[in-house]
């Protein structure tokens, strides 16, 4: 047999990746991932005790809200990625529009603090373990993210990685959110945001090496 005609057969059997079964896939894999997670956080730390009087206050549901948007912004920047030649277009900016939001509201509450209550509000009272938890918590869901982005076809690489680790750094805060106490808009967008860039840095680092082809 011809080389050409090789190809020729071997292409006739090829269809398209199905990229919408891949999403499907990719959003149990996370699913499965965010609910190790949960798991771990209530059975190490824990919900907080007093939860049925949280959920009555706008703070806890930022807390929510904000790690919950950049999880799915960087969900969408993850498949995006792994689809050679899709722009991000300006789901770049949209990445950045939470962290934006909670930084102005961290910098007008400390605005309207008074000196000396400003570093009670950045540090809390565990500040020490806040980003450590969300950065372990983020492990599950992090190995489900590089899982998923490896079924697609990233080029990409760094960048796809670097988004897999966010998506897992914020899967992990919401979930360490249920359990943490803290209620003030500078220490989330302190001790948060850095739980959040561990995985993502780490993705940054060491991605290119798990998700080379």
């Amino acid at each position: 047999m011809k080389t050409d005609e090789l190809i020729a057969m071997l292409a006739s059997n090829a269809g398209p990746v199905s990229y919408r079964a891949e999403r499907g896939r990719m959003l149990a894999t996370l699913a499965l991932g965010t609910f190790v997670a949960f798991v771990m956080m209530y059975f190490v730390l824990g919900l907080r005790p007093d939860m049925e009087q949280a959920v009555m206050l706008p703070m806890f549901w930022v807390k929510l809200v904000f790690p919950g948007a950049v999880a799915i912004l960087a969900a969408v920047a993850l498949v995006r990625l792994g689809s050679p030649g899709m722009p991000l277009g300006r789901l770049t900016m949209a990445l950045a529009l939470p962290f934006a939001m909670v930084w102005i509201m961290a910098s007008l509450t400390l605005v309207n603090a008074a000196p000396a209550a400003r570093p009670a509000l950045i540090l809390g009272s565990s500040w020490e373990r806040c980003s450590i938890s969300i950065a372990v918590l983020a492990v599950p869901t992090w190995l489900a993210a590089f899982w998923a982005a490896r079924r697609f076809a990233p080029t990409r690489l760094r960048p796809a990685s670097a988004v897999a680790g966010l998506l897992a750094g914020a899967a992990a805060a919401v979930v360490y959110a249920v359990h943490c106490t803290e209620m003030q808009a500078p220490f989330l967008a302190v001790w948060y945001v850095l739980g959040m860039l561990v995985p993502t840095l780490l993705g940054w680092a060491i991605g290119p090496k798990v998700l080379r082809w």
